[in-house]
This record gives structure tokens, C-alpha cells and sequence, in this order.
């Protein structure tokens, strides 16, 4: 089925209600309208209030992806912080912030967080529960808060919506070697079991946050970045699926930005953090993209079992989807409400797409030519002609 704007626009009932601002062309081009010369929607702006008290945040990791947002909005907001990694990833960042490194896979890689005392803990990059025990031994008694990033892998079956008590995967083992952490099915659990050990080390102090996909600026692994590139470029697009399908994400800055603010309130307890706000589906992403462009890009939607005949892979030939059916049919339909309860705000789409597209561009020359995700020109080109090809004539 291929799909112009015109045609979407006309014909679905789906953009009606596009993530509660009207219909969803007023949504798109008014957000571009309103962006700043920093590339913010103005009206997005929601003012915060100020934290009660200056704290002093350990954050573990720090230099990766989610991690500089947070260190920014820390700073920003009079915040002591202090970074503990290997000091491999980005060591230019952040001159003025102080610095402890360590080995997390190292017997005695925690040892120089012995003696120090923290406010807050804030967990990014662990899935080895071995990483959160030795910070839990190092720091016994002086931490405070110990915010755990997680992730909704943790949860073992998509069948049914989920909010924060869905079920979860039997845990991972407390040895699993670090090369193994990330097969499989071995993430999720590992997770599981790292949140089991966050409640042994630091009791009731304990704060969880499951991010869907994380995407916007500095988002190496291309997840959601392949979209607006594809569209930039222009063309027939082939858009996975159904325009109804549902999707989630959230920007690495709210998400960010939240565990500050769960940080300042001491904020306890287990939280899914994705989004929108409010339901959407791949029609508005896409279309909500293409509107921050000047592209002629039109989708042409593929049906989900012909994609998997012709080895078109979900999640990472087609990113941001997953046919909502089977053991995945809520998968990209995670209830948010106790996150948004507790302060987690959402930039619009428009904004997301934008700066993506903005900082897409200063990269490498390499790494705009080969992106990490998304299907290939030439693959897409020939099931495209595939798709096309066994259409009736002057069929829809």
C-alpha cells in the first residue's frame, strides 16, 4: 500500500488524535514554527522547579550516550558531580567535573569509590549484576540514593499491556563474563538479577528507571537516527508493516533529565520510561519527521509477513518497529503513567528529529556513509520492486 501525505491526511482516522495536539499536520509544522534558535519548541518549555538542595551525584559512567545529558542538566542546576569509568570513552568531556577511574570488570575496580560519601548514585551503563554489587560493597553506607538505569528487556512476555509489574525473565547469574552479557536473551535477565542486587546493596534507597529505545543526538547505534536520514534523503520509503502499528521511544535528553529531577525529589521505586505521553504508531513518526524536512519522501507500507519472507529484519533493517502480534504484540505499548506521574516530560517529535538531523551531519564522513542501522539502499530498492511488482494493476 503506498501512502502519500495527501492520501494519509484524508483517509485515517489515526492522526486525529496525534499525541493530543489536533490533527497531526497542525502538530508537526507548528512545532518547526516555534523552535528557537536552539532548536527548542518554546512552547515545550516547562518550567522545573529549582532543587531544594545542591546535591552531590556519583554517576557511573557518564560519558556515553545518556550519561553527558545528565552531567549538562546536573551542572546546570548546581549540582556537585562526579564521574567513575575507565576513562576510555570520551575523556575530553566535561574538563571541569571530577573524575575517578576504575575497571568494573577488575576484582578491585570499585576500590577508589571506598571512603567517599554521595548524595546520589546514578547507574548507567551496568548489565553485569557483579558491576552493581562492587559498587554497593565500595560504597557501603555512603550512598544515599542509588538510581539504577534498567530497561524493559527485563520483561518476559509482550502478551498483554505492561505497566511496572509485568513479568519478568528468570534472573541472569551474578558470573556471567562480560562478553556474554549481551547475547541473547541474556541482557534482559542480567538486568533483572542487576535490579535484585541494587535492592540487596542499597535496601529501600533504590530507584528504577526500564527506558524503551533511547534515541535523539549522540545515538551511535543509528536505532531511531535511520528514519530522518532516510527521509532527508528523499524518495519511495518502504515503511514497515501497518501505518496503525504501534511504536515507543524516548529522547535520551527527558529521559535524562528525569533521573535529575527522581535524583532531587529522592523519588523511590520502579518506573517505565518510554514514550510519547500518548499513544502513537509509525504513520506519525514518519510523517512527523518528514515534516522537519523539505524531503519529497512518500511511504510505500510493507506488509510484515513479506518483509519476513524477504529477510527483512524488525528492530534493525526496519527500526523503531516490532509486529505488534505474538509473544511482542504490546511490546512497543509500555503504560508510562507512573513516570509521567512522577515528572517525566516529553519534547515533540519535531524537536527530536531535528537536532538528530542537525548533529547526523557533523559526523564523520564514515559513519554518515554506513550507518549502524536500518536496512541498505540496495535491499530496500529490490524489496520495494518485489512489493510493487505483485500488486494487481490499478490496485490500490
Amino acid at each position: 500500500m503506498s501512502v502519500n501525505r495527501r492520501t494519509f491526511l484524508k483517509s485515517s482516522a489515526i492522526v486525529g488524535g496525534a499525541f493530543g495536539l489536533g490533527t497531526f499536520p497542525s502538530f508537526a509544522h507548528a512545532s518547526v514554527a516555534h523552535l528557537n534558535a536552539d532548536g527548542v519548541d518554546e512552547r515545550a518549555l516547562v518550567p522545573q522547579p529549582s532543587p531544594q538542595k545542591k546535591l552531590s551525584i556519583l554517576i557511573l559512567g557518564g560519558t556515553g550516550f545518556i550519561g553527558p545529558n545528565q552531567v549538562r542538566y546536573a551542572v546546570d542546576r548546581g549540582h556537585d558531580v562526579t564521574l567513575f569509568n575507565r576513562g576510555k570513552t570520551n575523556p575530553g568531556l566535561f574538563p571541569k567535573v571530577k573524575k575517578l577511574v576504575g575497571d568494573r570488570n577488575l576484582p578491585d575496580g570499585h576500590n577508589v569509590l571506598k571512603g567517599k560519601k554521595y548524595d546520589v548514585v546514578i547507574d548507567n551503563p551496568t548489565t553485569l549484576p557483579q558491576w552493581v554489587k562492587g559498587a554497593g560493597e565500595a560504597l557501603k553506607g555512603n550512598a544515599g540514593h542509588y538510581i539504577f538505569v534498567s530497561t524493559i528487556s527485563v520483561f518476559s512476555s509482550y502478551l498483554s499491556p505492561l505497566d511496572e509489574n509485568g513479568p519478568l525473565h528468570e534472573p541472569g547469574g551474578m558470573d556471567t563474563p562480560p562478553d556474554q552479557a549481551r547475547v541473547g536473551a541474556n541482557y534482559g535477565r542480567l538486568k533483572v538479577r542487576s535490579e535484585m542486587e541494587a535492592k540487596v546493596q542499597f535496601g529501600d534507597n533504590v530507584t528504577i528507571v526500564r527506558p524503551g529505545l533511547i534515541v535523539g543526538p549522540g545515538d551511535l547505534t543509528d536505532r531511531f537516527s535511520y528514519w530522518p536520514i532516510r527521509i532527508e534523503k528523499g524518495g519511495e520509503i518502504m515503511a514497515p508493516g501497518k501505518p496503525t502499528d504501534p511504536t515507543q521511544y524516548v529522547d535520551a535528553r527527558d529521559l535524562s533529565e528525569f533521573i535529575v529531577r527522581l535524583a532531587e525529589t529522592k523519588t523511590l521505586g520502579t518506573f517505565n520510561a518510554t514514550g510519547p505521553k500518548s499513544p502513537t504508531n509509525m504513520a506519525e513518526m514518519l510523517y512527523g519527521i518528514k515534516a522537519v524536512t523539505t524531503s519529497d519522501a512518500h511511504f510505500t507500507w510493507v506488509d510484515a509477513d513479506f518483509l519476513q519472507s524477504n529477510q527483512v529484519r524488525e528492530w534493525s533493517d526496519m527500526p523503531v518497529w516490532v509486529p505488534p502480534r505474538g509473544d511482542n504484540a504490546f511490546m512497543l505499548q509500555m503504560n508510562v503513567s507512573k513516570a509521567v506521574a512522577a515528572g517525566l516530560t516529553y519534547r515533540p517529535l519535531a524537536v527530536t528529529a531535528k537536532d538528530t538531523l542537525e548533529w547526523y551531519h557533523t559526523r564523520p564522513a564514515e559513519e554518515q556513509a554506513k550507518l549502524a542501522a536500518g536496512i541498505a539502499p540496495y535491499k530496500e530498492k529490490t524489496v520495494l520492486a518485489a512489493w510493487n511488482a505483485r500488486k494487481p494493476a490499478g490496485g490500490p
